[in-house]
C-alpha cells in the first residue's frame, strides 16, 4: 500500500524540479522564498529519500515560513496519510484534514488537494463530506485525472453501502484509466456486495490482469476472486487464487480467510 501510495503523490507532486537553496541563497531572506527552498527539501526527502519524518519536519517548516505556500500545506497533508500507512500507529487523520484543507484556502482551484481532501476524509468515516467534495471534483472539466476523483468517489459510495451509485463512479474511472487496479478491486466489492457475482469474477480479474508488480500482489483481489468462484460451484478453479493469496501474506486478515476456504474446500 505504501508504495502504490508513494507512486501516486510522485505524480501528483510532479517530481523532477531542483531544490531551492535555501537561507543562504540569494533572497534567502525572504520568507516566500525560504518557504520554497523548505517544500522543496521536504518533497525531496519523502519522495527520492523515503523519510516521511524527516520531510514532515521541513514541510512544517515551509508552511510556518509562509502560510500560502498551499503546495506546502497540501504535501503536509500528504505526509500525514502515508503515516497512515506505515507500521508504526502514527496515523493523524485530523491533522491531514486540517492541512488539506488549508492548502485548499489558500489557493481555491487547487485540484489535487480536493483529492486528498476526499480521500482523508473516507479514511475518517467521513462519507457524505467525501462525496461532497470528489463529485463537483469527478465533473470538472479541467481536472486532468478525474479518474483519481471517480475512483475514490466511488469507494465513498461503497464504504456508504450506496452500491450502484459506487458501480457507476468505479466504471467511469476504469474506463478512463484502465491501468487503476484498485479501482476495478472496489468495482469488483461492490458487485459482490450485489450478488452480481459474473460481473464481480470479471472485475477482480481486471485488477489482478492489469500490468503492475503491485497490481499482481493485491492479495485482497485474490481473495475476492476465488471466494466468488467458490460461490459460483466453481471451487477448483477458486483454489490457484487462494493459494497465491495465502503465500503473498498467510497471516494476514486475507491470508488467514484465504487459508481457511482451502482447508474447506479439500
Amino acid at each position: 500500500m505504501w508504495i502504490r501510495r508513494l507512486a501516486a503523490i510522485s505524480v501528483a507532486l510532479g517530481v523532477g524540479g531542483c531544490l531551492g537553496g535555501g537561507a543562504n541563497s540569494p533572497g534567502g531572506g525572504d520568507p516566500e522564498r525560504m518557504s520554497e527552498a523548505e517544500y522543496d527539501i521536504a518533497r525531496d526527502t519523502f519522495l527520492r529519500q523515503k523519510n516521511p519524518r524527516k520531510a514532515l519536519e521541513h514541510a512544517l517548516k515551509a508552511v510556518d515560513l509562509h502560510a500560502d505556500n498551499h503546495e506546502a500545506s497540501h504535501l503536509v497533508a500528504l505526509i500525514y496519510l502515508a503515516l497512515c500507512s506505515t507500521p508504526k500507529d502514527e496515523c493523524r487523520l485530523p491533522d491531514a484534514e486540517k492541512y488539506a484543507r488549508a492548502s485548499i484556502q489558500a489557493k481555491e482551484d487547487f485540484r489535487e488537494a480536493k483529492n486528498t481532501l476526499g480521500v482523508v476524509l473516507i479514511h475518517s468515516k467521513k462519507y457524505d463530506e467525501a462525496i461532497a467534495v470528489l463529485r463537483p471534483l469527478s465533473e470538472d472539466m479541467l481536472y486532468q485525472t478525474p479518474e483519481n476523483a471517480w475512483g475514490n468517489l466511488g469507494w465513498a459510495y461503497l464504504e456508504k453501502g450506496k452500491l450502484d451509485a459506487a458501480i457507476d463512479a468505479l466504471s467511469r474511472s476504469v474506463a478512463a484509466q484502465p491501468l487503476f487496479c484498485v479501482g476495478n478491486f472496489r468495482l469488483g466489492v461492490a458487485h459482490e456486495k450485489k450478488k452480481q457475482l459474473t460481473e464481480a469474477v470479471e472485475a477482480y480479474g481486471r485488477a489482478l490482469e492489469t500490468e503492475s508488480p503491485a497490481c499482481k500482489g493485491l492479495q485482497d483481489a485474490y481473495l475476492g476472486r476465488g471466494r466468488v468462484l467458490v460461490k459460483l460451484g466453481r471451487g477448483a478453479d477458486a483454489a490457484p487464487d487462494l493459494r497465491k493469496c495465502k503465500e503473498l501474506m498467510p497471516t494476514s486478515p486475507a491470508g488467514k480467510e484465504c487459508s481457511s476456504i482451502l482447508a474447506n474446500l479439500k
